[in-house]
């Protein structure tokens, strides 16, 4: 390969109190999630970034307050961890525990599903989270499988309690009145308007996880809402000819539409079929040494945390980081190839420059119907369709591994995984010209 090239200069990062902010790892409407390190102790973690205007406009200063500061109080092996919290003039930064074994989610696509004894063991560290959070007046409200996240250990850790209620908003009949959650876990008694009582409701959604675990499919999955609804009020379905009896009993009993009958978590601990394999949580419960002090000051506009902002280069990813952010150790696996069947997040490396990445990407989306806007070197894709779950909208983001060789994430932020395996499909064929062919590169280092 004739020519030089210039040396590139280190690039500069966001820095919030001892934390460098690294690359995205999600995003929502209301906040987004960037992996982070500590520079004075060198550990890793994820950080939320929270808005602070959006959180004021929408009147949930004090729902979020009180929110992280009961979620700060829980200190569980199945749940993850807030670490500390900071805030700037016009962000809240939410320090949490860095867990990147993947999605359990992703297990289920692998697998097509689990064996029995497996589904039960990740079952029972899911009860032992919601157990442990409704003793502490948490509900989650939103449990489903992408929510379960797995340690590079395979422990599962529950996540995102951006839906959780809490004992304060238990209105005087002592009943929570907000329905939310995803329409296909969702307990019957939610999608009425006479209330619910949040344990119960928790432990519905656990026994439509665990249905999707053995089966690999929803109990009840329907195109048309109201017909959803109606079956999941009914409670119909069947289980499997593979689900043993005493699974298809338990099954039933969780997902039984009245929740006065509704089999309890403290039940659930004391049956046959749960108790096998069963192994108590283990881990310290003395808190006293847990404070939520930092929390008090982000919410009272501390002007403590100074952030810096990156404009000028895409931000370098190590090859630490590399590695730690691909689920298995292994340089074959390091990079999804093209004709895989990505998820719902996939990268790619290229030899171009991040300017002439930028360039194709936009030039590649638009014909497609997607709106874009840039940031630097981000850009957020929205379809100017409606489909199956909302417009598809796409993250991407361009990383610097070294002057020569730059590695491009995307991300679904929104929409249908399936309709972003057909949107990757077709973006990915338009990109051809700028994603490393290490086979072209061979040819081109001989001439």
């Amino acid at each position: 390969m004739s020519g030089s090239r210039r040396k590139a200069t280190p690039a500069s990062r966001t820095r919030v109190g001892n934390y460098e902010m690294g690359r995205t790892l999600g995003e929502g409407s209301f906040a987004k999630v960037k992996y982070a390190k500590n520079a004075v102790t060198g550990d890793q973690a994820a950080i939320k970034i929270i808005d602070r205007e959006k959180v004021l406009r929408h009147k949930m200063n004090e729902q979020l307050k009180r929110e992280i500061s009961t979620m700060k109080l829980i200190k569980h092996p199945n749940v993850v961890e807030i670490i500390e919290v900071m805030a700037s003039k016009t962000k809240i930064y939410i320090v949490l525990e860095l867990v990147n074994g993947g999605e359990l989610f992703d297990k289920i696509a692998q697998k097509g599903r689990l064996k029995e004894d497996e589904a039960r063991k990740y079952f029972q560290q899911l009860i032992n989270a919601v157990d442990y959070c409704h003793s502490r007046g948490v509900y989650h409200r939103d449990l489903k499988p992408e929510n379960l996240i797995l340690d590079a250990n395979g422990v599962l850790k529950v996540s995102d309690f951006g839906l959780s209620a809490f004992a304060p908003q238990v209105r005087e009949d002592g009943l929570l009145h907000t329905a939310c959650g995803t329409p296909n876990y969702v307990a019957p008694e939610v999608l009425s308007d006479k209330g619910y009582d949040g344990a119960a409701a928790d432990v519905w959604s656990c026994g439509v996880i665990l249905f999707v675990l053995m089966a690999g499919y929803l109990p009840f999955d329907e195109p048309n809402l109201m017909t959803l609804y109606k079956r999941i009020c009914k409670s119909e379905f069947s289980c499997p000819p593979w689900f043993s009896s005493d699974a298809k009993r338990v099954i039933k009993r969780i997902l039984d539409p009245s929740p006065v009958t509704r089999i309890s978590i403290a039940e659930l601990l004391e049956d046959e079929w749960f108790k096998q394999g069963y192994k108590p949580p283990s881990f310290d419960q003395d808190d006293e040494d847990i404070t939520i002090d930092d929390v008090d000051a982000a919410f009272s506009n501390s002007k403590e945390c100074l952030v810096t902002e990156k404009k000028e280069k895409p931000v370098s990813m190590n090859a630490f980081e590399l590695i730690s952010s691909s689920r298995e150790f292994s340089l074959e696996n390091l990079f999804e190839k093209q004709a895989q069947l990505v998820k719902k997040e996939t990268r790619f490396t290229s030899q171009r420059s991040a300017s002439e990445i930028m360039s194709k990407m936009e030039e590649t989306a638009k014909p497609l119907g997607f709106n874009v806007r840039k940031d630097n070197y981000k850009i957020k894709l929205k379809g100017d369709k409606s489909g199956r779950k909302g417009q598809l909208s796409v993250a991407t983001e361009v990383f610097e591994v070294a002057p020569s060789l730059h590695v491009v994430e995307l991300k679904k932020t929104g929409g249908d995984t399936l309709e972003f395996h057909k949107f990757y499909k077709t973006f990915s064929s338009g990109l051809k010209d700028v994603v490393w062919n290490t086979e072209g590169a061979a040819e081109e280092q001989k001439q």
